[in-house]
């Protein structure tokens, strides 16, 4: 259990969780009070709460709110079993005396399971170009497709995996610093970093047909997509949902554990309904819930750096792939010469 709880710290961090107070000012007539009040809320929880009212206003009706969602309230219970992880804001707009009131109290909501920890073994290793800074890796059929990174440096990349060799490559401009790619609907879809930029290409020829712009998240980190919807991360702890019609950010979902919110998510790729996710600079992959952000499981792959040729520019994991087979993935890094095939392995079977 010490050695579970020591890995969980430090593959994913860990954050102090604080739970708000009641608004106050100009809508202080009321406020919101919860019943055996905690820290945190899992999924699994209802909450009992009721309306103080201060100052005795004649209340003619109520709305609720969890963040900007109207929600039903029953006996002044809500179920969390089908809300999205994160701090959200219970709101409460109180209408009376011909007046709109408003008071709010906040809450943490975490995962209600542990993640389960995998490790990996090494089912086959490919030659991969030392110089790619590599951001985002995805498959199409058999060719697999790279972005890379840094600034004068940045490129889209179609690549034979299995040698190495680089079959057509588009650079980018040098004011772009090039990041996550995802494939969908014959199209490649690549990310920008901070320039708030994507472009896009046509599957077949890799010219590029478009651009799209980003507003709402922070920055552009990686892409993947589950057939219909394109994910979008941010460096934050969000995971951003991006309508495949106009690129438009339509939602996000907050990735917690059970303990914990974990921040700097970076690549992600799309495998059997969940999202793996790289987090930057700790050498793991999370198994997200792509409906409410929930970490599932924990993919240790800290050491395999250590398995490529070391050298000055040699930097984090940074590329996940998949193919279709069940429990492999294809792995690789930032001026990594190797691309690992690799079978997910949960720990302790």
């Amino acid at each position: 259990m010490k050695f579970y709880n020591y890995l969980i710290t430090i593959v994913l961090g860990s954050f102090l969780i604080s739970c708000g107070d009641n608004s106050k000012g100009e809508n202080d007539a009321f406020s919101i009070e919860i019943q055996n009040e905690q820290k945190t809320y899992t999924p699994q929880d209802v909450l009992t709460f009721s309306i103080t009212n201060k100052k005795n206003i004649t209340i003619d009706s109520i709305a609720y709110f969890l963040n900007q969602d109207r929600i039903s309230v029953a006996d002044n219970k809500f179920s969390l079993s089908d809300k999205k992880l994160g701090m959200k804001t219970l709101k409460a707009k109180i209408y009376g005396n011909g007046k709109e009131y408003e008071t709010t109290h906040n809450l943490t909501i975490l995962s209600s399971i542990k993640p389960k920890l995998y490790t990996y073994t090494i089912l086959e290793t490919f030659p991969h170009d030392i110089t790619a800074y590599t951001q985002g890796l995805e498959f199409a059929n058999d060719t697999l497709y790279e972005s890379t990174g840094q600034y004068k440096h940045s490129s889209l990349r179609k690549t034979d995996y299995k040698t190495g060799e680089v079959l057509q490559k588009v650079l980018l401009s040098d004011a772009f610093f090039g990041e996550g790619l995802t494939i969908l609907n014959n199209k490649i879809y690549q990310l920008t970093w901070r320039e708030k930029t994507g472009f896009i290409y046509n599957l077949k020829t890799m010219e590029q047909t478009g651009t799209f712009v980003y507003g709402a998240s922070k920055e552009g980190w990686g892409l993947c997509n589950d057939g219909t919807n394109i994910y979008k991360s941010d460096g934050t702890d969000r995971i951003w949902t991006l309508s495949a019609n106009n690129l438009a950010e339509m939602d996000y979902i907050e990735i917690f554990t059970n303990t914990s919110k974990i921040n700097s998510v970076n690549e992600l790729e799309w495998v059997e309904g969940k999202i793996y996710a790289n987090v930057y600079q700790q050498g793991s992959i999370a198994i997200i819930d792509p409906k409410n952000g929930a970490v599932e499981g924990v993919i240790d792959l800290t050491d395999l750096k250590t398995k490529v040729t070391q050298h000055p520019e040699l930097d984090v994991l940074n590329g996940i792939a998949y193919k279709g087979e069940p429990n492999i993935l294809y792995i690789t890094g930032k001026n990594w010469d190797k691309l690992f095939k690799i079978e997910i392995i949960e720990k302790g079977k």
